[in-house]
C-alpha cells in the first residue's frame, strides 16, 4: 500500500534528479524555465519541493533539460520504494 510518505518521498526525488540534472549540464534556472516555457520561479519551486510539479511541468523541465520523463520517474520511484522498505 502506498502512503502519503511515499508520494511524498517520490516527488522530493523527482526534484533532486530535475536540480541534479540542471547542475550537471550547467544550466541556470532561468535557462531551464526559457527552454520549457516555464516561469524561473516555478523551476525554484520544483526544485526546492516547493510545488508538486504538474505532468504539464514536469514534460516540460525534461524537454528543457533533454532528458526521459520516464527515466527520470523510475529513478525516483527507486529511491522512494527504497524509503518505503525502511
Amino acid at each position: 500500500m502506498f502512503t502519503q510518505r511515499y508520494f511524498d518521498a517520490l516527488a522530493a526525488e523527482v526534484a533532486a534528479i530535475f536540480r541534479a540534472e540542471r547542475i550537471r549540464r550547467g544550466l541556470s534556472m532561468n535557462a531551464v524555465a526559457e527552454r520549457g516555457g516555464l516561469s524561473q520561479q516555478m523551476v525554484s519551486y520544483v526544485e526546492r519541493g516547493m510545488r508538486n510539479p504538474s505532468l504539464d511541468t514536469m514534460l516540460r523541465m525534461a524537454a528543457a533539460l533533454e532528458i526521459d520523463l520516464g527515466n527520470v520517474l523510475q529513478r525516483a520511484q527507486r529511491s522512494a520504494a527504497r524509503l518505503k522498505a525502511k
